[in-house]
């Protein structure tokens, strides 16, 4: 198979693998000649279009044509602009029929169960500053911990540079371009704190200088980290003058937890005095807290504990018909089994609106979305930018043209199931069923967010490749293609690859990929943005961000 229509009202087709000029195409009967070579992932014309058509792709407009289109011509920036349809209040009620959860009804988990009835899929503990001016304290912390308590790994590259070194002094400048192989990096020892997944050091460029929102805004995220139940506690370093007071983090913190705290080590340098006093009273507060943290197990706990996380990024022609809607299935699959699933990056349902609006099971739910939407839309276009240009070059080389296009393929994270509440941004989860977290399109402001409002497990689409990773929730990274799994396996846990291919349903896609959450879920895989230790936290100023 060449070409797949992916809804019966798409007037594009998209090409399988590479499709050359004058090749004839046979879809339901009707013969397309093709007008240019068509790569792997871009779309073409099924039949003529006219100057202002509308284009037509995952059964909703996704964009207009620009000039007058044969049939199997490709469509490009060149000849095609985004356009989307208007949207509303709910029009309709919808009716949800929920996938069979037959094979995962006794499944559990091995997580770590919490006081509040919140269950982590991991062990944290958090050092935080308030402010960027104490970032460079919260490192000095990290490299005095990290080694010495076995949560560090080599850094392979320094073996890389001792030997460039040798051989310069040597004066064998050839040789250090021919270098050969790869250098691994290894864990540091034994951990100390066997039932600690890891200590996890935050640095943000915030908490002062912005406005005073920014800092209100910063200090709801922090305590929704805290809160996360991935985490067991937290060491925060305040300078003392800055915006971000710490009495602010409290009151965000007890909003999320107000009968049950978590043990919370404050240190001001301003009162403190010194630095080698505030460093070492830090350290030694928080080694003690360690040795209670570790006391607590892993205990089997049901699936709809899990609050999942949908992200995608560096998007291809794919990611919308294999990858997505894989883990749209696993969506509906947790719903179903009681848990929460978290759909952000707002940019990127632009298109859809309608659609999202009549599955909320609340009208007020659904006015609330609308009104998001509607006020990120005009704080983009009042600086001169808006949605149309979220699609990064990346995308674009890809197939993914219009943000239409591209955000029609990004909501079948979402699944089918009812939305069950809207949250703006820095708003926790509480409801089980789907949640849309307002957040704007970048792969890590998002993650942060999703983190932020309780996702304990991310699944993170990608059909080009990213290294996202986060400092509290696995992120699970899930390839569009099986070209791009055998090209970075360093950074891909799944491949979906096989739903192009014709190998695999997306139902099987998605129940493999539901039966690896339960076992990182459990702490029996390590994932690959944690063996990178990659760690992203950037916050969201509420600027305009895509």
């Amino acid at each position: 198979m060449k070409t797949i229509q992916i809804h019966e009202k798409d007037n594009v087709l998209v090409a399988l693998t590479s499709i050359q000029k004058g090749e004839v195409i046979n879809h339901l009967g009707k013969e397309i000649t093709i007008k240019q070579e068509i790569p792997p992932k871009h779309k073409f014309t099924l039949d003529p279009l006219s100057e202002g058509d509308l284009i037509t792709m995952y059964g909703v407009v996704v964009g207009k044509a620009k000039v007058n289109l044969a049939s199997g011509t490709l469509i490009s920036t060149n000849n095609v602009g985004h356009e989307t349809s208007g949207y509303g209040n709910k029009n309709k009620s919808y009716d949800w029929k929920s996938p069979n959860t037959e094979k995962f009804l006794n499944s559990t988990f091995m997580g770590y169960q919490r006081p509040d009835g919140q269950v982590g899929t991991a062990n944290y503990w958090l050092v935080i500053p308030m402010v960027f001016c104490e970032n460079r304290n919260v490192e000095v912390i990290r490299q005095a911990f990290e080694e010495e308590l076995g949560f560090g790994r080599t850094n392979p590259y320094k073996n890389l540079v001792r030997e460039m070194k040798s051989l310069y002094q040597k004066g064998d400048l050839k040789a250090i371009s021919k270098l050969q192989g790869i250098f691994e990096a290894n864990d540091i020892g034994q951990k100390t704190f066997p039932n600690i997944d890891g200590i996890k050091f935050l640095t943000h460029q915030g908490g002062c200088g912005g406005t005073r929102q920014d800092a209100e805004s910063l200090c709801a995220l922090l305590a929704g980290y805290i809160h996360n139940p991935n985490v067991a506690g937290a060491t925060v370093l305040s300078l003392g003058c800055q915006n971000a007071q710490y009495q602010i983090l409290e009151e965000k913190y007890k909003a999320l937890n107000p009968h049950v705290s978590k043990p919370i080590i404050l240190l001001e340098q301003q009162k403190e005095g010194t630095e080698a006093q505030l460093l070492s009273q830090a350290i030694k507060k928080t080694f003690l807290a360690l040795i209670e943290a570790n006391k607590i197990e892993r205990k089997s706990s049901p699936l709809g504990k899990l609050t999942i996380g949908l992200e995608c990024g560096g998007s291809d022609g794919f990611s919308g018909i294999s990858a997505n809607p894989a883990v749209g299935h696993v969506s509906d699959l947790i719903v179903a089994l009681g848990g929460k699933t978290i759909l952000s990056e707002f940019p990127e349902l632009c298109g859809v609106e309608q659609e999202l609006i009549n599955r909320c099971v609340e009208d007020q739910t659904a006015e609330k979305f609308a009104y998001l939407m509607q006020s990120y839309s005009n704080a983009a276009l009042s600086v001169g930018s808006g949605f149309d240009m979220n699609p990064s070059p990346g995308n674009i080389k890809d197939g993914l043209i219009t943000d239409a296009i591209k955000s029609a393929g990004a909501a079948k994270k979402g699944g089918t199931s009812p939305i069950t509440d809207v949250l703006d941004y820095t708003e926790y989860a509480s409801r089980p069923g789907l949640n849309l977290l307002c957040t704007p399109g970048n792969d890590v402001e998002s993650t942060t967010a999703m983190a932020g409002s309780g996702a304990n497990i991310i699944l993170f689409t990608t059909g080009l490749g990213t290294p996202t990773g986060n400092p509290i929730a696995p992120v699970i990274k899930i390839a569009s293609n099986s070209a791009l799994a055998q090209k970075m396996p360093d950074i891909i846990d799944l491949d979906t690859g096989g739903i192009i291919a014709g190998e695999k349903t997306i139902e099987e896609s998605g129940e493999e990929i539901l039966e690896y959450i339960i076992k990182v879920a459990s702490g029996e895989i390590k994932i690959k943005a944690d063996v990178l230790r990659q760690n992203d936290f950037i916050p969201w100023k509420r600027g305009v961000s895509l």
